[in-house]
């Protein structure tokens, strides 16, 4: 399999790429228009300088080299463009060869990131499946003509849906930390376009189809994987894939053919007349590469380095997604258990809002101490989240009684336990492991749910050696 990768992002700017017009999603049909969008007779584009800017802060986050670039005129008629042709860059991007490197470590390079601007939207109404073939009628907004986008093109270097899942995902929480776009896939502002072909191990490329528009990453992985497949059973009968453009179908997990894929001679490219050469002089190219927020992959790093898990393990990426990981470490600044701190920030969210980072790193440090059992810090952390938050750990714990158990003690009712389930411990024994459950529950029902857990299964474990 062999996959490259279109991500169309609409840019989070106040109006659209060449006219004053709100870019704004959601507003009724046909009111963000003006001459510009309409392509009117005698209107001319005048570039939005904002935009220039979030592109070329994205293209920096991507490690692009940010150049020279100029627009020109690709040229195709769709009834949602009313020029019959769309602004957009071609040898000249602003962005170059830049690369996203994925959480587990896999390098996707990026080949350009563009300045272009959206067509409009239309709506097939009485079709099947909302496209224009069978459908009644057209409705057309030309709302979002005109949006400033950039397509960020990758390299095709992907080899597995996962790969392209992990890819999309990245990329959006990059846009998001430098707030290029706010990357809605849902609301049409990031799209994706698949270009999928299949070879033999280590062979040269064969003829690619491009699938268009998949707002989901969920789909995009079975649109790519159901598109091999495709293609693998062309080959193996003999016959030829033809380079098209394709409709992935959500319902019924399949690609259908929309037309024959264009090449750029077919777009009959030319410099847009109309605009001015795009030359960022390179003080304004550093002043907004130093404005750069610290990105995910360098957030995963840090909060990894910190609490002794892997950049790629579920918890550091989830904390990460969820913009909590300034808090947990924060509760490591005030000297508490940063795996801990994730730990239970994990399992209850709201406490990173609202229990202040150095009683969440007293709560951690009773805890990696022996003085409370896992359950019985969270039942702190409970108290603390219902809204015990002036008071410390320590007094929310003693008026519930909670006291470290001694080890004789703990020991006693191991003991007891293993006497009154012979069956679970000769199982355990044997190499069973799941056996020890009945075990553990047995001390813990002893114990009133105060013995730790972790303790519990350390002493099984001896006695069975």
């Amino acid at each position: 399999m062999v996959v490259g990768l279109e991500v169309h992002v609409e840019l989070a700017t106040a109006t659209k790429l060449f006219s004053a017009s709100p870019n704004r999603f959601g507003d009724a049909p046909n009111t963000n228009i003006d001459p510009v969008t309409l392509g009117l007779p005698g209107a001319l584009p005048v570039l939005n300088r904002h935009a220039v800017e979030l592109a070329m802060r994205l293209g920096l986050a991507l490690e692009c080299r940010v150049q020279r670039s100029m627009f020109a005129r690709k040229n195709y008629f769709y009834p949602d463009m009313p020029k019959a042709y769309q602004i957009s860059q071609y040898d000249q991007p602003i962005n170059a060869d830049g690369w996203l490197d994925l959480p587990d470590g896999f390098r996707v390079g990026i080949e350009r990131a563009h300045l272009e601007e959206d067509t409009g939207k239309s709506t097939h109404v009485g079709g099947a499946g909302g496209r224009i073939h069978g459908s009644e009628h057209s409705l057309i907004d030309f709302n979002r003509a005109g949006v400033p986008l950039v397509e960020i093109v990758s390299r095709p270097d992907i080899r597995h849906p996962d790969q392209a899942r992990a890819y999309v995902t990245e990329l959006r929480a990059i846009l998001v930390a430098v707030g290029a776009s706010d990357a809605k896939m849902e609301e049409g502002s990031m799209r994706v376009d698949a270009n999928v072909s299949v070879r033999r191990p280590g062979g040269d490329f064969r003829t690619r189809c491009e699938i268009k528009n998949v707002n989901s990453v969920r789909s995009l992985g079975r649109a790519i994987d159901y598109e091999a497949r495709r293609q693998i059973s062309l080959h193996e009968a003999g016959d030829e894939v033809v380079q098209q453009t394709r409709h992935w179908d959500e319902d019924d997990g399949r690609t259908h053919t929309l037309r024959s894929k264009e090449d750029a001679d077919d777009y009959r490219y030319f410099p847009e007349p109309d605009l001015v050469v795009v030359d960022p002089d390179p003080a304004w190219i550093e002043r907004v590469r130093a404005a750069l927020p610290i990105l995910p992959a360098a957030r995963r790093a840090r909060l990894a380095e910190a609490s002794g898990q892997r950049p790629d393990s579920e918890v550091v990426m989830l904390l990460v997604e969820r913009d909590v990981d300034d808090h947990v470490l924060d509760v490591g600044a005030h000297g508490g258990d940063v795996a801990l701190a994730m730990k239970h920030v994990k399992e209850a969210p709201e406490a990173s809002a609202v229990v202040p980072a150095a009683r969440l790193a007293r709560l951690t440090s009773m805890e990696a101490a022996g003085e409370l059992t896992a359950t019985q810090a969270k039942t702190v952390l409970d108290a603390m989240v219902a809204g015990e938050l002036e008071r410390d750990p320590d007094a929310i714990a003693a008026d519930r009684g909670f006291e470290a158990m001694k080890s004789t003690e703990l020991e006693s009712m191991v003991d007891d336990a293993i006497a009154s389930n012979p069956d679970a411990w000769e199982k355990y024994r044997a190499g069973e492991d799941k056996a020890m459950g009945a075990l553990v529950g047995a001390v813990m029902k002893a114990s009133r749910g105060q013995a730790d857990g972790k303790a519990v299964t350390a002493l099984l474990r001896s006695r069975r050696t």
